[in-house]
């Protein structure tokens, strides 16, 4: 009999706040988190974007000693923070017993951007004898995974993943089969990214790739949407905990969802332009995996960039892999409100998928007044829907033409 794998736990950290309450009433709420730039001047950066989703009540020290916090990146702080929210919600202890059957598995695009550029400016102004010993293990992507371990004591599988917009959607994918193939009962697993620097943005900017819409920042992300001019560069993470059904249930944890599928493709065609049939046979593997029709879908968490390229694809995708369903199965876009968070995007909205299908509620697409004519699905524009939902995808892309997609189900015993 294949192991099932349940939710147990989630943690949000993103732009509509720290904690899960904050962001899943900001998205039912249908309000953004977008807003001018606070950790540095972006004017006197020279920079053409001043708008991001900016986590700005985030206080590290609540979740890190002073100690830890200084040798560490922020990446590093986003993912312990959020990995502490989701096991307290699920009430999971890591014994001593337990620990080697506990994993870790996180995804990140970029890792400790900020600790390498700092400690770059330290080398030129002050030479290499004032860098820091701990400038390597901040920077590495796998220090999220490694910290989370070392942290929580989870002695299990422990790795990283880092295929840049997918990252997170990936390690979620792993993990899953980490439990299905009885190398751990539970599985840490999502991703984190702190790239809010003037460098990430500069040089998004030089692709063209961020909205320029600097005077009206909670519009900025506008997915599917004629007037849209590009994505929002956000920072945060989102964590789930992964548990084996039967070990689920038997300690007695809330199940806020099954994870039933898991499909990847690549486009084997461009560095940052998609194809139609990446996607297409990527959403086609998820529901294959998971043993079930394209009529079985009841709500799409679309990759959703706001960008004029992926949302014309994404949504050409759908309609071929739906078909007749395409028009009646609602899409919707959470960047429109958190913005884009990079590798730590899948898992966010992993998260949100998940609290979806648990309270019946499906996200709405904000900014969506002037629909694309080539973008002509429901997206559930402005206000979030009531509906009894029990079939979900959550779509991740990313450069380089990599490609996820997870499938869920609301748990029903």
């Amino acid at each position: 009999m294949k192991r099932r794998v349940a939710v147990t736990g989630i943690g949000l950290i993103t732009p509509l706040g720290t904690g899960n309450a904050k962001t899943w009433d900001g998205i039912c709420e249908g309000r953004s988190g977008v807003r001018t730039i606070q950790k540095f001047d972006p004017v006197a950066a020279d920079l053409k974007t001043h708008i991001a989703g900016e986590v700005i009540d985030f206080e590290p020290d609540q979740f890190m000693d002073a100690k830890e916090l200084r040798k560490t990146d922020p990446f590093i702080h986003f993912a312990i923070a959020a990995t502490k929210i989701a096991l307290e919600e699920s009430s999971l202890e890591i014994t001593s017993g337990l620990s080697p059957r506990v994993g870790v598995l996180v995804g990140t695009g970029i890792g400790g951007m900020e600790a390498h550029v700092k400690t770059h400016i330290t080398l030129l102004e002050k030479g290499p004898s004032r860098i820091s010993p701990f400038y390597i293990p901040s920077m590495i992507t796998n220090m999220a995974a490694g910290y989370i371990s070392i942290r929580f004591n989870a002695k299990g599988p422990n790795c990283c993943t880092t295929t840049a917009c997918a990252a997170s959607a990936h390690a979620i994918g792993y993990a899953r089969q980490m439990i299905q193939m009885g190398d751990a009962d539970v599985m840490i697993a999502g991703g984190t990214e702190a790239t809010l620097i003037p460098l990430a943005v500069a040089g998004f900017n030089a692709m063209r790739a961020l909205s320029t819409r600097n005077d009206e920042p909670h519009r900025a992300s506008r997915p599917f949407d004629r007037d849209r001019d590009g994505f929002i560069l956000s920072e945060g993470s989102g964590m789930l905990i992964l548990e084996e059904l039967e070990f689920a249930k038997k300690r007695g944890a809330r199940i806020y969802a099954e994870l039933i599928g898991f499909g990847m493709s690549s486009d084997a065609h461009h560095i940052t332009s998609p194809t139609l049939d990446g996607p297409v046979r990527c959403m086609n593997n998820a529901m294959r995996n998971a043993e079930i029709n394209a009529d079985q879908i009841d709500y799409i968490n679309a990759h959703g960039t706001s960008t004029p390229q992926n949302d014309v694809n994404e949504t050409r995708a759908i309609k071929e892999v739906l078909n007749n369903n395409a028009y009646k199965v609602p899409v919707s876009s959470t960047k429109s409100m958190t913005g884009h968070l990079l590798g730590a995007s899948g898992g966010v909205e992993s998260a949100i998928t998940v609290l979806s299908l648990y309270h019946g509620v499906i996200p709405p697409t904000i900014n969506l007044d002037n629909p694309d004519p080539e973008c002509d699905l429901d997206y559930v524009p402005h206000c979030a829907r009531e509906s009894n939902i029990n079939i979900a995808l959550s779509n991740s892309f990313g450069f380089g033409g990599t490609n996820c997609s997870l499938a869920f189900r609301r748990f029903n015993d």
